[in-house]
C-alpha cells in the first residue's frame, strides 16, 4: 500500500514541480565541500562561501595546508565559519592520508555501500551529506533526507512520527523506487513542496497536492 502511495506522490510532485535535472558538481570533492558549507545556512550563502573559498585558494592542497582562520575568513558568508573550516581541513587531511591525493573520483567506481561507508567515516559527514555527494556528483541511487522531507514524510505517514533523520534515510530509501531519476525527483521536489506549502508552521493544506493522501491534512480539516 505504501509503495503505491509513494508512486502516486512522485507522480504528483513531477506534475506540480517538474522533473529536476542533475546540476551538482561533477567533482565529488567539490560537491562534498559545498554540501558541508550548506549546513545550517541558505543555498545563496553557501554558494557565496564556496565561490569565495575557490577564489581564495589555488587548490584543495593549499586549503589543507592553510591556517584554519584563513579558511574561516574565506567562508564567513556561509555561517559557522570556524566550525566548518576545521571540519573541511580535517576532512582534506584524512582523504590525503587514506588515498594519497585530494580526490574522490574513486567513489564513482565504488559500489554504493562502499562509497557511502567511506564518506560517513569522515568526521562531520552524516548520512544526508554523504547521500548528496553520491546522488548529485556520482549519480548513484541514494536518497538524501533533509528536514523538509522528514516533516512531510511523517505527515503523509510514510514513516513513523518518532523517526529521526538517520532512520528516515533507511526507511525512505526502501520506499522510493530504486532509480536515480525517481530519487532525484522525490528529493528536490519534496524540498520545494516543504518550502512552499507543507511548512513547519502555517501549512497551506488547501493548496496541497497531497490533500487527498495526507492524514495530517485531514486532521487539519483543510482549514489552512
Amino acid at each position: 500500500m505504501t509503495t503505491k502511495k509513494m508512486q502516486k506522490i512522485i507522480s504528483l510532485l513531477e506534475k506540480e514541480y517538474g522533473i529536476p535535472r542533475f546540476d551538482g558538481y561533477h567533482n565529488p570533492l567539490d560537491e562534498l565541500i559545498l554540501t558541508i558549507l550548506s549546513q545550517n545556512t541558505s543555498w545563496q550563502n553557501c554558494s557565496r562561501a564556496f565561490d569565495s573559498l575557490k577564489r581564495s585558494f589555488k587548490d584543495w592542497k593549499q586549503v589543507a595546508s592553510a591556517d584554519t582562520g584563513k579558511i574561516a575568513q574565506a567562508i564567513k558568508t556561509g555561517g559557522l565559519s570556524r566550525i566548518k573550516a576545521e571540519r573541511i581541513k580535517n576532512i582534506l587531511k584524512v582523504i590525503y592520508e587514506e588515498r594519497g591525493s585530494y580526490c574522490l573520483e574513486f567513489l564513482k567506481k565504488d559500489k554504493l555501500k562502499e562509497a557511502h561507508k567511506f564518506l560517513i567515516s569522515l568526521k562531520g559527514v552524516g548520512p544526508k551529506t554523504a547521500a548528496c555527494v553520491l546522488l548529485f556528483s556520482c549519480r548513484k541511487p541514494i536518497l538524501p533526507v533533509d528536514t523538509h522531507i522528514l516533516r512531510i514524510s511523517k505527515r503523509l505517514e510514510l514513516i513513523p512520527k518518532d523517526t529521526d533523520l538517520a532512520k528516515a534515510h533507511e526507511l525512505l530509501g526502501r520506499l522510493v523506487p530504486d532509480d536515480k531519476e525517481n530519487i532525484l525527483t522525490f528529493h528536490v521536489d519534496m524540498i520545494e513542496h516543504g518550502r512552499m506549502i507543507c511548512k513547519s508552521r502555517k501549512t497551506r493544506c488547501r493548496n496541497c497536492i497531497f490533500k487527498l493522501l495526507c492524514p495530517y491534512g485531514h486532521s487539519q480539516k483543510l482549514s489552512k
